[in-house]
């Protein structure tokens, strides 16, 4: 039986050759690009259903649901590794004592995190990450007048995720991650607990890659 390509069976120096030139302008397209990327798009902040008791373990505290605008900058190490910083506005949220609405708060959820993409050349491009969150709270109120503070927190979180490339700049994607988030709870200056939020995050952004 013939080969179809006979040239190259007979020119294996050749076919090598060509190959690593298409590697070749692969590398060189990359480097065209600037290593970085701005995500922007809307989020979904999801906290665990139940996020702790306090004041002696009698009061179940709850916090809801909410979503908002976020942003992503991202910054390529190599075509595979990257670093990216989720961030936005402040999420305020309702909380929620026995099943009955006691007060609210806003916070920043800032998500640092280095991700590896599996496919960065592909039209359909997979990744993973994982990193560090800080959040921090702001305007902390309770309905009966009494002063309220959460202390920040620091904690691990994950993510994965994929981008689908609309042209050499261009995608749309979306994420999930999940971030480790407890605070330490004070009311009139008395320590009374802690709460765990630990949210789940799930993100959909239009990426430009400049």
């Amino acid at each position: 039986m013939k080969h179809a390509f006979p040239f190259f069976t007979h020119s294996p120096l050749i076919a090598i050759g060509l190959s690593l030139s298409m590697i070749t302008a692969t590398v060189h397209a990359d480097t065209n690009l600037s290593p970085w990327q701005l995500r922007a798009g809307i989020s979904l902040i999801d906290p665990q259903s139940h996020n702790g008791r306090i004041i002696q373990n009698t009061a179940a505290v709850t916090v809801d649901s909410q979503t908002g605008p976020t942003f992503n900058i991202g910054y390529y190490l190599t075509p595979h590794w990257a670093i990216d910083l989720l961030g936005g506005l402040a999420f305020k949220h309702q909380i929620n004592v026995n099943g009955e609405r006691a007060g609210s708060t806003k916070h920043l959820p800032p998500i640092l995190s280095l991700q590896y993409h599996f496919r960065p050349e592909a039209t359909i491009r997979p990744f993973v990450g994982l990193g560090i969150n800080y959040t921090r709270f702001l305007d902390e109120k309770l309905d009966n007048g009494a002063k309220l503070s959460l202390g920040s927190s620091w904690g691990p979180a994950v993510q994965a995720g994929v981008d689908v490339a609309i042209d050499e700049h261009w995608s749309v994607g979306g994420d999930i991650r999940y971030a480790r988030i407890d605070t330490r709870t004070e009311i009139n200056g008395a320590n009374v607990g802690k709460v765990e939020i630990n949210p789940t995050v799930y993100s959909l952004t239009v990426g430009y890659r400049f």
